[in-house]
């Protein structure tokens, strides 16, 4: 399996484009817990980071960012520009991780 490309830049340094395929997303929307909601509730009082979240948002970032260079594979780029991340609330408790680029094939 050949390794894809993904950057925040607008280009690839010593590479070319060929083509732009298009924008390629990958996104999921996760829930906190009452568990998680209790021990965030008690560090409030004292301080300091929230690891359950923390954690929480790490593998949401992770799974929405798989799922975008999956969705550019499949479309056969070989790279990933301009690539970001975005968030948003669907519903109280809810929240989107959005994953987001333009697909480029190199020359």
């Amino acid at each position: 399996m050949k390794k894809l490309i993904v950057t925040t830049a607008n280009d690839i340094p010593g590479k070319q484009i060929k083509e732009v395929l298009g924008v390629v997303r990958g996104n999921t929307v996760r829930t906190r817990n009452v568990g998680i909601d209790i021990g965030a509730f008690l560090k409030n009082l004292v301080g300091g980071e929230i690891k359950n979240y923390t954690l929480l948002t790490n593998q949401a970032r992770d799974e929405a960012f798989n799922r975008m260079v999956n969705n550019a594979i499949d479309i056969g780029a070989d790279a990933i520009i301009a690539m970001r991340f975005t968030t948003s609330v669907v519903m109280t408790g809810a929240s989107e991780m959005l994953a987001f680029g333009t697909a480029v094939k190199l020359k």
